[in-house]
């Protein structure tokens, strides 16, 4: 039965997005390239360098035996961390959009905490193998666990950074649970995370804009809801098969950011119902392949590590679509090997590499 599974099976969707990716970021782009570097293929040139950064990183990590990761889990999490760390001083973090979330390497740039959605998962996976208490166990069993989550999470707010900290907590709360915990524990951390995150909206007034624009976005729409209206108006007139290949409106200065979070927006709008649903169906294969490789892994810690990767960026996907299609309130989230970002895209690959190899040590 394991025959069914192919090494290449994970591969194509992503490949293929990442492909369309491409396309995309130069039709968004092109003309907010042209107004401020004076070249309509600026974004499409970097990206396609991390495109070619990508695919030779999930190359070499898809020949690192995943064994690797049980020995070297607690390290990789603290280089993380310490990353983490750096970003927040002052001469080494780099400021984007009022967040401090960059590190500066040569003419390109790191975000760490990209890094880190990785990095702690492999370690919630290794402390599934070497702790003594299961997750199961609401005390010792769990409680570590949420220190760790919590820790990377409150490091990340410190940028501030709220939609890489939601996925990097859905992430790996989904990786606990097929850890064996339990439906009631995950109760009483959602009313503490509630709670938390009503807190962390209440602290900073433009969250509560974000908020409110969500709901009604029309009340504010040239402020706090002018992002969310723009998208819609991308991606209504767009209909079922589109405006056509670089052909989209919204990108003319209407959409900010439009290569970037939004860039659904733009592939709705410029290849209709039909594209946004090829891309919606890469996705979802991509998804079910996942699925599909933890089923025959036998390996635990193997099979945990698949199921909390493939969940995790998943699970940035629908955040992402759910806020162009006005769901849910705008968080600052990347599309998964569609949107313009080096970090990204490089950590996403590497993530398939890991994928890939664990699946040509299960067929």
């Amino acid at each position: 039965m394991n025959r069914m599974i192919k090494p290449t099976s994970l591969f194509w969707p992503v490949f293929i997005l990442s492909v369309i990716g491409l396309f995309m970021i130069y039709s968004a782009s092109s003309v907010i390239a042209t107004e401020r570097f004076l070249d309509p293929y600026y974004f499409l040139k970097r990206q396609a360098i991390f495109f070619g950064l990508g695919c030779g990183l999930m190359a070499i990590f898809q020949r690192v035996p995943y064994q690797l990761y049980k020995k070297r889990a607690p390290l990789l999490f603290v280089l993380s961390i310490i990353l983490l760390i750096l970003v927040l001083i002052p001469g080494i973090g780099l400021v984007r959009g009022g967040a401090r979330s960059w590190i500066g390497l040569a003419s390109f740039n790191i975000q760490p905490a990209e890094i880190v959605k990785v990095t702690l998962i492999i370690y919630l996976c290794y402390l599934n193998e070497h702790l003594v208490y299961p997750v199961s166990q609401l005390g010792s069993g769990l409680l570590f666990r949420l220190v760790v989550i919590l820790l990377s999470f409150g490091l990340v707010m410190l940028q501030p950074d709220l939609g890489t900290g939601l996925i990097i907590v859905g992430g790996s709360v989904c990786t606990l649970f097929f850890q064996g915990a339990k439906i009631k524990h995950f109760f009483s951390l959602f009313i503490l995370g509630l709670s938390g995150l009503i807190g962390l909206i209440l602290a900073a007034p433009y969250r509560i804009r974000r908020l409110t624009a969500f709901l009604d976005p029309w009340q504010d729409p040239l402020g706090s809801g002018f992002q969310s209206i723009q998208s819609l108006l991308a991606i209504g007139p767009g209909g079922i098969l589109g405006t056509g290949f670089l052909r989209g409106k919204q990108k003319y200065f209407y959409l900010p950011e439009p290569h970037n979070d939004f860039i659904f927006a733009v592939i709705s709008e410029e290849l209709g119902l039909i594209g946004a649903g090829l891309v919606i169906g890469l996705f979802m294969m991509f998804f079910y392949r996942g699925l599909k490789l933890a089923l025959f892994v036998q390996d635990n810690f193997a099979q945990t590590l698949v199921l909390g990767l493939v969940t995790m960026m998943t699970l940035q996907v629908w955040i992402n679509i759910a806020v162009v299609i006005g769901v849910l309130p705008v968080t600052g989230l990347t599309l998964p090997f569609l949107s313009y970002g080096g970090s990204s895209l490089l950590i996403n690959f590497m993530a398939v590499g890991i994928l890939l190899n664990i699946e040509s040590n299960t067929v």
